[in-house]
This record gives structure tokens, sequence and C-alpha cells, in this order.
């Protein structure tokens, strides 16, 4: 164990949960969770009797204050009553543990079923048997599938792909992302699994939490929401923009904390305190969706709110979070994970970066292998605060060209569409940079200049807007005047 941490006593929370109270209670469903293709509703009795059940367990074996808790389970219902069981008694809880091996055996049913299931793995996993995926080195024969690719398979055989198991009806939501890609999400209380994230930033429940991220068409909002209230918190349904009537809410509302991007929480705490508006509640925050530099976490510490970041995407919900020991990204356990040299699929060797590679295990929308062209390395040993599932480094960077701006990607497809709106442009680039801890683009678009410049600069900028749902400044230059390396996407953040 880490310097500072006891070993851990371990408890077995696998057995079935308590289900005395379904047939009283058929409609207060508190959790839905599906426990490797097999739905398990529980009520808000049985979810209370677990932690009961758990916590006297604990007190039995003489766990208590200050001690470190490992916890055998199966799912986010059993982690979650086994974290607030160990608060209860004053354990430090280090999750759900779960071995390699389980892992590997759900692997293997995942790709049966994935092949089985649906149009595009039957056709690309045709000479593959799912027998022989038993590990992860045979996990890594397997085809790369490229978020940069969805667009075109989903065009393909709208609107998924090809990829889903389940009809388009029986879904709880439907995204749009920006490119467009369309992302399902499977019925369930917290199916993107960013509940444990959210309980890693301090928050519990009976919390009110503003939720910030948007709710319109993109998944981001509706991910926290979901999760937060499975978690037993409130939640304000904040989006984006509104800065004013944002901050009066947080004012009258007094929410513990914040979810969102780390850059708007920033703009709403100086507001505030230039306004005199006591938002003072808000202590802490889980953020995302965009890089958080340690600049940026300390003025946000500055202002009074202790952030804590996690890493996900719209296609596969939590990838990795931080804890309080804020070192490194610890990986969500229902996730596999690799690092692979880019372009090749390859793994590459512990702590050298590649970029990161991810297998669900959603039965209603498998992603096996996929590329999410975000870079990060594997580190060694377990984290400081007791969790022992393998780290990341968090985000490093692209492996491609497809950048994240304000929480929103930007593809070198859409540049390309902007060029071709507009035929007086002969050559674009679009520049990344950050100022104060505010992301900015800036078009660079060369033109043969005229006297109708002011005009089509303006048209520019409104087709910047319309395409990436996002602002920029448009600079018009002369012929000659972007570099000759092929670049469309020029991202020049430090992240320092």
């Amino acid at each position: 164990m880490t310097q500072g941490y006891p070993d851990p006593q371990v408890y077995d929370t696998t057995p079935k949960l308590l289900k005395y109270n379904a047939e009283q209670f058929p409609d207060d469903v508190a959790l839905r969770q599906k426990n490797f293709g097999i739905w398990e509703e529980f009520t808000w009795a049985e979810f209370h009797q677990r932690v009961r059940h758990l916590s006297l367990a604990m007190q039995a074996l003489e766990i208590g204050s200050n001690e470190v808790v490992a916890l055998l389970g199966d799912n986010n219902v059993d982690w979650l009553c086994a974290e607030i069981a160990a608060h209860t008694v004053g354990a430090m809880s280090m999750g759900i543990y779960r071995d390699e091996q389980a892992l590997m055996s759900a692997l293997t049913s995942h790709v049966a079923d994935a092949k089985v299931k649906t149009a595009y793995y039957a056709e690309t996993l045709a000479a593959i048997d799912p027998a022989a995926i038993t590990d992860r080195a045979a996990l890594a024969h397997l085809p790369i599938l490229r978020k940069s690719d969805l667009m075109t398979i989903q065009k393909r055989q709208p609107p998924f792909g090809g990829l889903t198991t389940v009809a388009n009806g029986q879904l709880q939501h439907i995204f749009v992302s920006p490119g467009p890609i369309y992302d399902p999400e499977a019925v369930g209380g917290d199916p993107w699994r960013f509940a444990r994230a959210i309980f890693a930033a301090g928050f519990r429940p009976g919390d009110v939490i503003h939720n910030s991220f948007s709710y319109h068409l993109v998944p981001a909002g509706q991910m926290f929401d979901l999760a937060a209230r499975s978690l037993g918190c409130a939640v304000v349904p904040g989006g984006v923009g509104q800065t004013e009537m944002q901050i009066q809410c947080m004012h009258d509302l007094r929410p513990a904390g914040y979810a969102g991007t780390p850059s708007f929480l920033k703009i709403l705490l100086e507001h505030a305190a230039e306004q005199g508006i006591d938002i003072g509640s808000m202590r802490r925050a889980v953020v995302g969706a965009e890089p958080f530099p340690p600049s940026l976490r300390q003025a946000i510490k500055d202002l009074g709110v202790e952030a804590l970041q996690n890493y996900g995407t719209g296609d596969l919900g939590l990838i990795a979070y931080e804890s309080p020991a804020l070192d490194g990204m610890i990986l969500d356990e229902n996730i596999i994970v690799e690092i692979v040299r880019p372009g090749s699929g390859d793994p590459v060797a512990d702590g050298e970066v590649g970029e990161i590679v991810v297998t669900n295990l959603d039965p209603a929308y498998p992603l096996i292998r996929f590329a999410t062209g975000d870079m990060s390395a594997i580190m060694p040993g377990s984290s400081p605060c007791g969790q022992t599932n393998t780290r990341i480094k968090g985000w490093m960077g692209r492996a491609d060209q497809t950048t994240k701006v304000r929480g929103m990607f930007v593809h070198p497809k859409q540049i390309n569409e902007i060029v071709k709106r507009h035929p007086e442009i002969v050559k674009a680039r679009l520049t990344v940079d950050s100022s104060d801890g505010r992301d900015r683009m800036t078009l660079g678009c060369e033109i043969a200049l005229d006297e109708a410049a002011t005009a089509l600069h303006d048209s520019i900028y409104a087709s910047i807007q319309t395409v990436t749902k996002l602002r920029a400044e448009v600079s018009l230059l002369p012929l000659g005047s972007l570099p000759n390396d092929g670049k469309v996407i020029d991202d020049v953040r430090t992240f320092e």
C-alpha cells in the first residue's frame, strides 16, 4: 500500500441485493443498473436497506474511523451502497475491486454479443472467434474504431452506424455532438457512470449541485444530471450561458458545488465577486470537457472552490477521474483502456505517451477498441488516496488535428466545410490559444484582398458559428501568409 494508508480489509458485496420491498413499491425505483446485460432495479427502500446492511457488517468487522476498506462488487449499485456505508462508519472506501480475470471474462461475452447483435461488428469481426478474446494481448489484435470515423459510418447506416443492439425507441436519450455524431444513451440511472467522479469530488447524497454542462443536444448536461441524481443529489440544470441568471440562482439556492467546464466556473466566480454577490456555498466542483491546466486550477482555488476534473467522451461516458490526492486520474472500472501508438493500434509500454483506446462494456452500444484521439500515459502504482485501479496522467493533447474548445470538439472536416461555403478562401487554418484561462479561436483565411473584405469577414464569422457552434475571430490574410505544412487546426495552448 501507499505510504500513509493501511492495508485494506476486504468485505464481499457480491451477494444479490435484498429485494423484499420490490412488490410493495414497484414504481419507487431509485436506481436501475445494467449488470453485464441483466437489468436490476432497486427501490429507495432496498437501497437504504443495503447501505444499512453493509454498515452493520463493517461495524461487526470492527472497521472504523479512518480505516481503508476495499469492496468486492460487480456494478455501480454495489459501489454506491458500499461508498455510503463506508462513509457512515467513518471509513475510507477504495471502491469496488474487479480483478483482471473477471474483466476479461466480461470482455469475451461482450465481443460475442456485439458480433451477433450489431451489423457493424458482424462485418468487422466476421473472421474473429470471440471465445479467443480472453486477454489484452488478444484484444490488441482486433481492429480499431476511430471516433473520427463515426461520421462516415453513421452516414452510411443512419443513425448509429449499425453499432446499437436495441431499437431507437428503447433508448433513454439520443444526443447530437458536433460533426454531427449521434450518441445513443441506454436506459439507466447512471448509464455513463459519472456518479463515481462526482462522489470522488466530495459530493454526497442530499447535496445540491449546480450543473452548467450543456443540456442542448450534446450529452454532457444529461450525463452529469443523471449521475448526480443517482447519487442522491438535487440538480439545478443551469446549462451554458446566461451568466447573470446562473449567479443569481447560485446565490438563492445555495448549492454545495458546481459541475461544468472549469473556464465557465472561473467566469462565474469572478463575476460574482465583482458584483458583490455571495455564492460562497459552492466549495467544490467536478469539472471536465476541456483542459484544466494548473494555473486555472489554482485560480479557481484562490476563488474558494476545490475543483477535481474527470475525463470522458460523449460516446463512452466516464473514462477516468481525479481523487483528492490529485495524483493522476483513476480509470473507471467498467471499461478496458489501452494506450497505443498513434496510427498503429499497437499497445505501448506503461509510461509511454500514446493514444487512449477504450473498450466499453455497454450492451446497448458496444464500442470495441474505440480510439478517442486523446493522448495520455499509464502511471505506475496506485493512487495515494487508496484507490487501486490503474491511473493515467490525464489529457496530454490530441493524436490528430481534432481539438476540443470550450467543451466542444472541432474537426478538420468542419474547417473544410467553412472553406467550401466561401469560394474566396484559398487556404484556411484555425489557431486555438488561450488567455487568462479562456480558450480563443482564430480562423486565418488567405484571400485576394479587395473592397468586399468587410462583408466576407462577417459572412465567414457567421459560418463558423453555424458549423462549429462556437465563436471565433476571423483574420483575412494575403495569399502566401499561412505555412505550407498541411495543418488545418493548430492548437498552441500550453496547459501550464
